[in-house]
């Protein structure tokens, strides 16, 4: 009897050894499981980085050094002052358009919407997108507050005079001209759409035509790669 006794225990013993490693084991390959995902996961949903060459390529033109531009005074479509200082702190994606505009103005702000909507929070968080009128005598503040945040409730439309406006087109290398129809006018303008560092400066700009994942993707690894 004592003998199976001490048979029967020394068999315990190695079952709850056997048993104890075995958990250890799955606990490791768990953990190492676990790892690899997390990495597969944040490479996944990191932006991806481009070289300046595929920036180029894609339509994002970015300066070697940005190019500080000149205070102006402005208002948004709340009626608040607008000035060099609100492009301070965050990303800015400026648009120079016209709510009569019937094509190209409209398919840009929308893309802008949908740009906006698919970057990662935390990018989207330092992001913000204005749309600057270029028919200040038509775009007041109240036509702006129905037509700019259409396209999405964070968006800011801004217009003031003719004078400041034309000033900050020339900052941004914008180029418009007013173009007379009968009875009635349109203007022509730069379909680019510059990008403001959080600097305030004037770091680079995306030519058109914007295709939803190439301005995406170019604009976040930009915000990512900022030095």
């Amino acid at each position: 009897m004592n003998e199976n006794s001490e048979a029967q225990g020394v068999v315990s013993v190695k079952t709850a050894k056997q048993k104890r490693g075995i958990t250890i084991t799955i606990l490791c390959i768990a953990g190492i499981v676990t790892l690899f995902m997390s990495m597969f996961l944040h490479k996944i949903l990191s932006p991806r980085i481009m070289s300046p060459i595929e920036l180029r390529a894609n339509g994002a033109i970015m300066f070697d050094n940005p190019r500080i531009i000149e205070d102006f005074s402005l208002i948004d479509h709340n009626g608040e002052a607008f000035d060099l200082e609100n492009l301070k702190g965050k990303w800015t994606l400026v648009f120079f358009g016209f709510s009569h505009c019937p094509d190209i103005c409209p398919v840009t702000m929308a893309k802008l919407g949908q740009v906006y909507k698919n970057l990662n929070s935390d990018i989207r968080d330092q992001t913000q997108v204005i749309m600057v009128s270029v028919d200040p005598a038509r775009d007041t503040p109240e036509k702006l507050a129905e037509y700019v945040p259409f396209f999405n409730q964070d968006f800011i439309g801004v217009t003031g005079e003719f004078r400041q406006i034309m000033g900050l087109t020339q900052n941004l290398n914008i180029a418009f001209r007013k173009v007379m129809l009968e009875n009635d006018y349109t203007v022509d303008h730069t379909g680019n759409i510059a990008l403001i560092n959080p600097y305030g400066h004037y770091n680079g700009f995306f030519k058109p035509p914007f295709e939803l994942a190439r301005l995406t993707t170019t604009y976040q690894s930009i915000v990512t790669t900022f030095d």
